[in-house]
């Protein structure tokens, strides 16, 4: 087989069309479909008669139509580009964060809203006020985690973790920047307080 020509190991004349050659290249390859080597000759020789009709199309002797495949611009082309997804965050992340509903964000915002409101508009009520305020702020933090997907003990582990983060965070907040401001009456506490139930509000809405 090594002596003949590529139109003879795929078994076609060299007036054969495109169609023909391919025909013959596939039914040669379901026959020798076991045998390695046959099928490298076989493509050896189908890719051998494309560059003698690629060379012949260029010196004008035969017209070829575009749809057919040569070995050269299968190696030359680029790849088709592909739509790549957006990076996607952590596994462990997804499973936390939510696609939050109007409802799901503007509730819980109402609440602490108004909370906030309590907080700074009422300092006369002391700590007191403070306190009960953020009683029930993590209450309402517990209850919008909760009717997401119905664990509780996770709604009031996020709940618990977000009020001790705010409390921090706020505190250490304040103490730099309320002597930068000392023109608003606003204490520490206050300053704490609401910034707790910001963190309480971004995350009974935005994680389940």
């Amino acid at each position: 087989m090594s002596d003949q020509n590529p139109y003879e190991k795929l078994g076609v004349s060299e007036e054969a069309s495109f169609d023909e050659i391919q025909d013959a290249r596939n039914r040669l390859f379901e026959q020798h479909s076991g045998d390695a080597k046959h099928l490298e000759v076989i493509e050896a020789a189908y890719d051998a008669i494309l560059m003698d009709r690629l060379r012949m199309r260029q010196e004008g002797k035969i017209k070829v139509p575009e749809r057919i495949r040569f070995p050269e611009l299968r190696v030359q082309s680029p790849p088709k580009e592909t739509q790549t997804p957006r990076e996607h965050s952590p596994a462990w992340l997804q499973r936390i964060l939510d696609q939050p509903t109007p409802a799901d964000i503007l509730l819980p915002g109402a609440w602490y809203l108004g909370l906030s409101a309590i907080s700074l508009f009422y300092p006369e009520g002391g700590d007191q006020v403070l306190q009960l305020a953020l009683v029930v702020g993590v209450s309402i933090g517990i209850y919008f985690l909760n009717r997401k997907e119905g664990k509780f003990g996770r709604a009031v582990l996020f709940t618990l973790i977000s009020l001790i983060i705010g409390l921090i965070a706020g505190g250490l907040v304040a103490s730099w920047l309320l002597p930068q401001i000392s023109f608003i009456n606003l204490g520490s506490n206050q300053f704490s307080t609401v910034l707790t139930f910001i963190l309480l509000w971004l995350v009974s809405s935005f994680l389940r």
